[in-house]
């Protein structure tokens, strides 16, 4: 049994703090929220993720999980410390790092033995020396530890699984016995461990992020010249998922990615390279691909409804993706606020983001279900592929409508079906003759 303190009961903290300590670990969650705290000792989660609640209270009733505003209780019997707090966007879209500096702040005053410290948050590349000499400057007399860098490779709505079955574990530093030391940590885990220097290990981080969020503006680019070529998006991304050198993953057209990683991130690498003299034209036209989707679906209601003021839309889906409640960076969040700054009238309904919704769209109706999403709406916008949403009775949408305009903005839907159906159908990359528009 390891002593693990993990500084940070966020999204990515929460879930690498319950995992080890199923894993059989002690481990003490810190964060400095003291309201968040006492939810989580209370055996709730701040936060949807199938699987946390129930995993986080069999390991509190253990003993083997505990939750503290404390960083002299979190560390004083600790050998490994995970930072795994927030790094926002600042305003050149660079990471903003002011909470990192907090907690290696707040480990160098209160350690009083040896520690690894491990950044388990996305960071810069360069951020494990900078904590380092943070600790110590701030340590009250020397006292060894050392800086290993583990990103996450985390999905929203997949977080126990991903943990558990990783792809790969990378580990980076500039001392392999530290290294080796986390490492053990993962092995039961029985994946692969990279192990690599410090500044490595972050860019693998950003590379890996910037490359899916690439292939997602990629065939959304695709999906565009579809529309206007007249082939089917779909059937072509399943054509180019054959290919081995190609595979299928993260080509599903739609309007854009979102959350707490991937805009994130690109615009972080796209500073790094910039203020370090590189050319970033590639990821610059990854986020400019990835917002002219969210306004291309905007162009396609209005130019279906004849304009939006006073016209009713009905939105289903919040949430940036399945499985969450998570609203950041959400497509769902631009649309809504596009629309009602034309004038349109605007309810909406997504399966856990009701609680998040009224402090983020408070001018934004919510209904309690999809079948009163559609109530009296001029058009219907499907904006998160929810399973729920690909199997509603699209008859009893149809009847509850006022108009005929169904916005698919996930193509989840069969475009003839819905033609069929008597609904005005327009999906991303599907040409006219399967269904897209007029």
């Amino acid at each position: 049994m390891k002593q693990i303190c993990v500084v940070g009961a966020g999204y990515v903290g929460l879930v690498t703090g319950v995992a080890f300590a199923d894993l059989g670990n002690q481990v003490i969650c810190l964060d400095i929220d003291e309201d968040k705290i006492e939810t989580l000792n209370q055996g709730e989660t701040p936060i949807y993720e199938p699987g946390l609640k129930e995993m986080l209270q069999r390991n509190v009733l253990a003993g083997r999980l505990i939750f503290t505003t404390s960083y002299a209780q979190a560390l004083k019997d600790a050998e490994f410390v995970f930072i795994a707090v927030g790094t926002p966007s600042g305003a050149d879209g660079e990471a903003e790092l002011k909470y990192v500096r907090m907690a290696a702040e707040s480990i160098a005053e209160n350690m009083n033995h040896p520690l690894i410290i491990i950044n388990k948050s996305t960071v810069p590349v360069g951020t494990g020396d900078w904590v380092a000499n943070i600790i110590e400057k701030h340590q009250d007399e020397p006292i060894p530890f050392w800086v290993v860098s583990n990103p996450e490779f985390l999905r929203e709505g997949s977080a126990i699984h991903d943990f558990m079955s990783p792809d790969r574990v990378v580990l980076g530093s500039l001392h392999p016995e530290a290294a080796e030391r986390v490492a053990s940590l993962h092995r039961p885990l029985r994946t692969i461990i990279q192990i690599t220097d410090l500044r490595t290990a972050e860019m693998i981080k950003y590379a890996s992020n910037a490359f899916l969020a690439t292939r997602i503006s990629f065939i959304n680019e695709i999906a565009t010249i579809c529309e206007e070529l007249g082939a089917d998006v779909k059937e072509v991304a399943v054509g180019m998922g054959y290919d081995k050198r190609i595979g299928p993953h993260f080509l599903d057209a739609g309007i854009g990615f979102g959350g707490s990683c991937f805009p994130k991130d690109v615009r972080a690498l796209e500073h790094m390279a910039l203020i370090h003299g590189a050319h970033p034209q590639l990821l610059r036209a990854v986020l400019d691909i990835n917002r002219h989707q969210r306004r291309q679906t905007i162009v396609k209601l209005r130019a279906l409804l004849g304009g939006l003021d006073e016209r009713k839309i009905g939105i289903l889906g919040l949430a940036f993706k399945p499985n969450t409640d998570d609203m950041r960076e959400a497509p769902a969040v631009d649309i809504a606020h596009q629309l009602l700054r034309e004038g349109a009238v605007v309810q909406a309904y997504d399966p856990v983001a009701m609680a998040e919704a009224p402090h983020i769209l408070p001018d934004v109706r919510l209904v309690d279900n999809a079948y009163e999403a559609a109530e009296n709406v001029d058009a219907l916008m499907v904006v998160t592929e929810w399973n729920e949403f690909r199997h509603l009775n699209m008859v009893r949408i149809k009847e509850n409508m006022a108009g005929d305009v169904l916005i698919d903005g996930r193509n989840i839907y069969n475009p003839d079906r819905m033609t069929s159906l008597g609904f005005r159908y327009a999906g991303v990359g599907r040409s006219p003759k399967h269904g897209n528009g007029g």
